[in-house]
């Protein structure tokens, strides 16, 4: 994946510092980018993919450092799990320390968090200093979009910036993995087989 300029990429950053909404390419398909600490932002962002209350959103790191920097420890077996998969299409849902804009977090107040394989989603959070949404570019109901040209047909105005990216993306989602307890909760099938999760603690 070709890297964004670094001038667009600080661009973006003032954007999500506005409350505006961007749209990025990561390791699957275009995601769309606020502050999660923005209560504005979030609400931008939840009317426009139709989320309510309680769903949750996931987020994206630079690196396991800055999620426990700004979002609190993993457990034990969350950090076994990102040292084996991340960066990657792994998504942990984890018990934070830190509170966000109430839509980010689950209704049992947990986070669902990864480190994407994709430089530019990585490069994003941590220019911005703090984990970023990583909701799929789409209206709820409809296709995600996997091009620049997609999003920007489906969101028009809404989204402040497109960090585009010369080609399709393709790929499935990322697999959700509940790593609070002991042992791991297949939440969500995706990128990473349930098969390859169990194998890497065994």
């Amino acid at each position: 994946m070709c890297p964004a300029d670094e001038a667009l990429l600080h661009e973006a950053v003032e954007v999500l510092a506005s409350g505006g909404i961007v749209a990025y390419p990561t390791d699957t398909l275009f995601g769309l980018a606020v502050d999660p600490r923005q209560a504005a932002a979030v609400d931008s962002l939840c009317r426009l993919k139709g989320r309510g209350q309680g769903d949750g959103v996931t987020l994206i790191a630079a690196h396991l450092r800055q999620v426990e920097s700004c979002l609190g420890p993993l457990s034990p077996l969350g950090r076994q799990l990102a040292g084996r998969f991340w960066p990657g299409p792994l998504t942990l849902v984890f018990e934070p320390e830190a509170v966000l804009v109430p839509a980010i977090h689950a209704a049992d107040g947990s986070l669902a968090v990864r480190v994407p394989r994709s430089t530019d989603a990585r490069r994003l959070a941590e220019l911005h200093r703090h984990p970023i949404t990583a909701t799929s570019a789409n209206r709820g109901g409809m296709t995600p979009a996997a091009t620049g040209d997609e999003v920007s047909a489906q969101l028009g105005a809404e989204v402040a910036l497109v960090l585009d990216y010369p080609g399709r993306l393709t790929g499935a989602p990322s697999t959700i993995v509940d790593a609070r307890g002991v042992e791991p909760d297949l939440l969500r099938d995706g990128s990473v087989s349930w098969d390859c999760v169990l194998q890497s603690l065994a």
